[in-house]
């Protein structure tokens, strides 16, 4: 993918986006002693909401990882119509904001995004300090965070689809650590064939073609069942 043809977006975008995904993607605080007041909420690790955000700004990846734990457990309901819904949307062309593949996956800089919510009080940033070196990233959100991502989609209702999109993110790994997310991406080959420091490509109709297969043999398995009734 050439550069000159890389949708990015602004900063306002990225901060609203990572804001909402902080709030449904955040765990209980739980006696942490690094917490600052106010906080409702953790992300533990940058890698965690690296790979989070990934999948909001790719929804085709997003779709095929829908289609994957269907094949891996058919009788999961909605997870082959949501991925069709992703499609017939167009989110992947209409959504999608491609990142750069790093050493160790998908990657764009947060601290800017970062630094206004921080600014705003949305949110924190603390350090996990170890030696001489910084071990881990953890990002929490405040309380004004959530009562903000609240109103901005009621005064915005264009928003409900990040809130809809990083929802889906989130149920997709619950409870799963960025390390485990990170080796699940890799699974798929464009991702993990991608070149270090080139945009990761689009996989639209690879997930396209795998939704019509996929239908195309749940009719045949139903006319089958049909038959033999």
């Amino acid at each position: 993918m050439a550069e000159w043809t890389v949708r990015k977006a602004s900063l306002w975008q990225d901060a609203v986006r990572l804001l909402l995904l902080l709030d449904a993607a955040v765990e209980p605080i739980d006696g942490d002693a690094a917490a600052p007041a106010g906080a409702v909420g953790v992300v533990h690790t940058q890698v965690r909401l690296q790979k989070l955000d990934f999948w909001v700004r790719n929804p085709d990846y997003l779709a095929n990882e829908l289609l994957n734990d269907y094949e891996a457990d058919p009788e999961s309901p909605g997870l082959v119509d949501e991925a069709e819904r992703i499609l017939a949307l167009q989110e992947p062309d209409l959504r999608r904001f491609p990142m750069l593949r790093h050493r160790f996956g998908a990657f764009e800089q947060l601290d800017n995004a970062m630094s206004v919510l921080v600014e705003k009080g949305l949110a924190r940033k603390r350090h996990r300090i170890g030696g001489a070196r910084i071990l881990q990233h953890d990002y929490y959100l405040q309380d004004q965070g959530r009562v903000t991502a609240a109103s901005l989609v009621t005064e915005a209702p264009a928003l409900v689809w990040y809130v809809e999109r990083t929802r889906t993110v989130v149920n997709l790994v619950n409870g799963v650590g960025g390390t485990r997310i990170k080796e699940r991406q890799y699974l798929q080959r464009d991702y993990a064939d991608t070149p270090i420091g080139s945009y990761i490509p689009a996989i639209t109709e690879h997930v396209r073609a795998r939704l019509i297969a996929l239908r195309q043999a749940s009719a045949t398995e139903a006319g089958l069942t049909e038959v033999a009734r």
